[in-house]
């Protein structure tokens, strides 16, 4: 925070200039607070905002999700969003404004529902001890006999049941699928039924079933997967494998047009455009300004 600022580009200057501006701005915990200059990560903020706590398995340290939720879901996407509904509002308006996305804030908004579960009672604060949590045993990863692992979601009575029925466990004296006392026993006969088959064995039983069943994949295995390819799913740029953009336009093509550039490419082009003289590009060179 304050780095626009000091740098005479903040957002009082820029708006003071052009009233229509949207003006957007990104930073982990904030423009004001006790830890607003503070530095961090992703991992720093979605701890701070009370979501690393809930991940992970009961008995284990919290497991960091990879960046997703910070920076991505919490800071980049909640930005873009709050962009859109800022451009948006101006047609209304006519007004710009600023959009302060931080990712402590962020983050604890994508756990808003989980915020309604836990004060109704529906939810626990342990970790790993409810539903979606890896606590129940119909909600987990499962390792197979070759040393991967696929994952089942049977979440609603006739999905387990088509689980159940599929493993040919229907005839088996089991607990009840949401009785936590018995989920223990559940998934012991899970995890030793699932090592006796390779991924491959179970997705030729499992997968497109209403079992809610998929193989764990890696990335490069999810670009190769048939629905991926069959979807378009994932597209080569340059020779570099990404996925497409999402979400998809019925009207508007939504696909990658080009590769990036290199890094100072377009330098001179954009500057001139902003309206600079050869022999000021050339001053701010030498000056090592840009490069």
């Amino acid at each position: 925070p304050g780095v626009m600022e000091r740098l005479g580009l903040g957002p009082d200057v820029c708006l003071a200039r052009n009233p229509l501006l949207v003006y957007g701005r990104m930073t982990g915990f904030g423009q004001d607070g006790p830890l607003a200059q503070a530095a961090g990560h992703d991992i720093n903020y979605i701890a701070l905002a009370g979501v690393l706590a809930h991940i992970g398995r009961a008995g284990q340290p919290p497991t960091p999700p990879i960046n997703l939720i910070g920076d991505f879901g919490g800071g980049g996407l909640l930005l873009a969003f709050g962009m859109v509904c800022a451009l948006l509002e101006r047609v209304r308006s006519g007004k710009g404004q600023v959009v302060d996305a931080a990712m402590v804030d962020g983050a604890a908004a994508l756990m808003t529902i989980f915020h309604g579960a836990q004060q109704s009672g529906f939810w626990k604060d342990a970790a790993g001890t409810n539903m979606l949590d890896s606590g129940a045993p119909y909600y987990d990863a499962y390792e197979t006999a070759d040393g991967k692992y696929v994952a089942i979601g049977a979440i609603e009575p006739q999905f387990w049941a088509e689980l159940i029925a599929k493993l040919g466990l229907d005839g088996e004296d089991l607990p009840g699928q949401n009785d936590p006392a018995g989920w223990s026993v559940l998934r012991d006969r899970l995890r030793a039924l699932f090592r006796t088959r390779t991924r491959a064995a179970w997705c030729e039983m499992l997968e497109g079933s209403d079992a809610c069943f998929a193989p764990v994949l890696t990335m490069a295995e999810a670009r190769e997967h048939p629905h991926a390819r069959a979807r378009d799913a994932f597209v080569e740029v340059a020779g570099v494998a990404q996925p497409r953009p999402a979400p998809r336009f019925s009207r508007t093509d939504s696909a990658i047009q080009s590769a990036p550039v290199a890094g100072g490419a377009n330098t001179d082009e954009v500057l001139r455009e902003w309206g600079f003289a050869d022999a000021e590009i050339a001053n701010l060179r030498d000056a090592k300004a840009i490069g």
